[in-house]
């Protein structure tokens, strides 16, 4: 300790005297337990303190690597004062697994200070997380996880918990009337919505067993895509009355459900988006599962500054909490 600060700094921070943190400092006898915890407490400082400067001016150049709609990559990057964040963004709606596992190889060969990866969780994209964290590349996870992978950290929700409280919402709001629920997922690939489906899917089973699910797949997100999936399964099952959306394309659903002439009496969605936000205001959704995405982003940032030996430690939940969002309690400004 008294090699990085001097004894009067540490007995500034500590508000004791020179002599006092300099008995404390060589262990010297008579010192109160509680006088040891407070010079302890003024180097901790310190050393915050310094990690602090040292962050002034310092710039992290990632990679925002991201199959989503673009509802979901429209999101802004954090400010993360006094460090800088560059962010180089590689987003489609839809991609082969090839081709996003080709551009985290070529962010291997350009260099990156970390990548924010949400993509499937299929084994070439699993192989090239896994290069560019041989290759010192920190690589961290956002809203759907790559779990056998060597991966820094996740950020998201628990998806399987959040599947469960979908299920009790809609049990709730169903009962005692018999029907079964259209689960919408934009793809079957991603580790997140199948984890949602699970807990749905188990949770409504204990809770309504005579409830039973019509899974539609692979519409992407996409309302093109997810209406005619949509408008299929109404044709085939005249007993659909409500609906989870796990993977969006919530506003083609609900036309779906309008043009079979057909009452959706509970529908629930993931992320408070301006879509879900109008939709909620209209009563046309019951409720919105929603998380925090920007600090989402944040702590995600966060992980990689600490991947970087920029920070000591992460502060914060390792998952974020879900909110239910009904029509009566919108956050202002939506």
């Amino acid at each position: 300790m008294t090699r990085t600060f001097l004894v009067k700094e540490i007995a500034d921070q500590a508000g004791l005297s020179v002599a006092t943190v300099d008995r404390v400092l060589h262990d010297r006898p008579g010192v109160r337990a509680l006088t040891r915890a407070r010079v302890a407490e003024a180097v901790a400082a310190l050393e915050a303190q310094t990690r602090q400067r040292a962050l002034v001016g310092r710039k992290f150049a990632i990679d925002l690597v991201m199959e989503a709609p673009q509802r979901f990559t429209h999101e802004e990057l954090p400010t993360l004062q006094p460090a800088v964040f560059r962010a180089r963004f590689h987003l489609w709606e839809t991609a082969p697994a090839e081709e996003i596992a080709a551009s985290l190889d070529a962010l291997g060969r350009r260099g990156s200070d970390g990548v924010i990866l949400k993509a499937p969780d299929v084994p070439a994209v699993v192989a090239a997380a896994d290069r560019l964290v041989a290759q010192g590349i920190p690589v961290v996870t956002i809203a759907t996880d790559l779990p056998l992978s060597r991966r820094h950290a996740y950020v998201g929700i628990d998806n399987r918990a959040a599947g469960e409280t979908a299920a009790y919402l809609i049990a709730n709001w169903l009962w005692p009337q018999p029907a079964r629920i259209l689960v919408s997922l934009s793809s079957s690939r991603f580790r997140g919505e199948e984890e949602r489906e699970a807990g749905f899917r188990q949770a409504l089973r204990r809770l309504c067993p005579d409830v039973g699910i019509v899974e539609i797949s692979e519409g992407r997100g996409i309302d093109t895509e997810t209406i005619a999936l949509a408008r299929r399964a109404l044709t085939q099952d005249r007993s659909i009355g409500g609906a989870y959306s796990i993977g969006g394309g919530n506003t083609a659903m609900l036309t779906a459900f309008a043009e079979a002439g057909r009452r959706c009496t509970v529908f629930v969605a993931h992320d408070l988006d301006s879509d879900n936000a109008r939709l909620l205001k209209e009563c046309r959704i019951s409720a919105v599962l929603h998380h925090d995405l920007k600090q989402d982003m944040r702590t995600a940032c966060r992980h990689i500054m600490r991947a970087q030996g920029a920070l000591r430690e992460v502060a914060g939940a390792a998952v974020s909490p879900v909110q239910v969002i009904t029509p009566f309690n919108l956050p202002p400004g939506l």
